[in-house]
């Protein structure tokens, strides 16, 4: 009389662990498809500029001024499903200017499957003291999350869900006129998670995918800004922003 409802429990056990297996499996298959390239013609200039060392190290690309003299650093997280290497373009201006990058590799190509803190990625550069956090889109959700371990923030189309309205931090939002996944609406209505004197710079003609060079992404607005325009602006905005912090 007792086989019965051990056999049913049996079925019942393994029905819920097959359904696991398969969610789990569905999950991880989905964040490794449709992964957003870098363009090969931004990246290549990247790889040519005399003025930074590029390095693929454990705690992401590093991008370093070529003479050494680095005395701030940007820890930069991806987009949902953006190669990494589609940002080190865009940010290789800074690194020209004196600032040493980290960009992350978030795990399984989304920010909010890492659970690693700040440090993870400072120590690609220990001798710096002085680290501004920052990200794009999903990235800069998460960089909102490690923010109270930085010195500056650095948002990329993107906004805060966790409040750092009374942190004293200092944080420079760039988004664009024409971003259709961030919009101006979405920036505005989350402008009260950050503290009063952010400075919020709305960059014309910007969509979403023109914080990082991988193409156009479904869902995001027709950009009028040029690949050379965006990243002269980016560049302005960011040593304007990151400069006044080295000691």
């Amino acid at each position: 009389m007792q086989k019965k409802p051990r056999r049913t429990l049996r079925r019942v056990l393994l029905s819920v662990a097959i359904i696991l297996v398969l969610a789990v499996g569905g999950v991880l298959a989905w964040t490794q498809i449709g992964v957003m390239p870098a363009e090969p013609g931004p990246l290549a200039t990247v790889q040519e500029n005399p003025a930074i060392t590029v390095t693929d190290a454990d705690q992401g690309i590093v991008l370093a001024p070529a003479d050494g003299d680095s005395d701030v650093g940007l820890v930069f997280i991806p987009g949902a499903k953006v190669d990494p290497w589609a940002y080190a373009a865009i940010l290789q201006g800074l690194a020209e200017d004196g600032v040493t990058v980290v960009i992350t590799r978030p795990w399984l190509n989304l920010a909010f499957f890492d659970p690693r803190g700040l440090g993870s990625f400072t120590s690609a550069a220990p001798e710096i003291d002085v680290w501004g956090v920052g990200g794009h889109s999903l990235g800069g959700v998460r960089a909102c999350q490690l923010a109270a371990d930085a010195d500056a923030l650095v948002l990329f189309a993107s906004y805060c869900a966790n409040d750092l309205s009374d942190s004293g931090l200092p944080v420079l939002s760039l988004s664009g006129s024409e971003d259709g996944l961030s919009t101006p609406e979405k920036i505005a209505d989350a402008r009260d998670q950050l503290p009063a004197d952010a400075e919020m710079v709305e960059i014309e003609g910007a969509s979403h995918a023109s914080f990082g060079d991988y193409g156009p992404q479904d869902g995001d607005g027709t950009p009028t800004i040029s690949t050379e325009e965006m990243h002269a602006e980016v560049t302005r905005d960011l040593e304007g922003f990151l400069g006044p912090l080295a000691p």
